[in-house]
């Protein structure tokens, strides 16, 4: 990754395992030499909504002050812009309850908040405003 500061190193880390965690990759244990069972649903849109915006809004508030404290722009977060506005307001959530209870209160919310707003964006299976919004 070059000799950039270690916090972009640190980011970029953690962005390759957000995407890997929210890939099915086939690995269901059983023999290695069988292959992966093509019945394996990827996760639902919902599922990996949620999981990139529960991650990217904890980076974002261990991060400190500052929409763009990570120095990422959504799309390099793997977000699309429905998602970012999602983002967008679970942290203004999250900033308001992590200074009124603490940071365990901000979580907790986090992933409430992220879990509801992506189960109502993609309860119809796609997003409710286009794929590209």
């Amino acid at each position: 990754m070059g000799s950039g500061p270690a916090p972009l190193r640190a980011l970029a880390a953690a962005a390759t395992t957000a995407l890997l965690a929210a890939a099915p990759l086939g690995c269901a244990g059983g023999d290695p030499g069988t292959p992966p069972s093509s019945t394996s649903a990827p996760p639902a849109p919902q599922d990996v909504c949620t999981r990139l915006i529960t991650h990217w809004a904890g980076v974002i508030l261990d991060a400190g002050e500052g929409e763009d404290a990570v120095r990422l722009d959504y799309q390099s977060m793997g977000l699309s812009g429905g998602q970012n506005d999602i983002l967008h307001a679970v942290l203004a959530d999250a900033r308001a309850e992590r200074d009124a209870k603490g940071p365990a209160a901000a979580r907790e919310l986090t992933a409430r908040e992220a879990e509801r707003r992506c189960a109502d964006r993609y309860r119809s299976g796609a997003p409710t405003d286009g794929p590209w919004q």
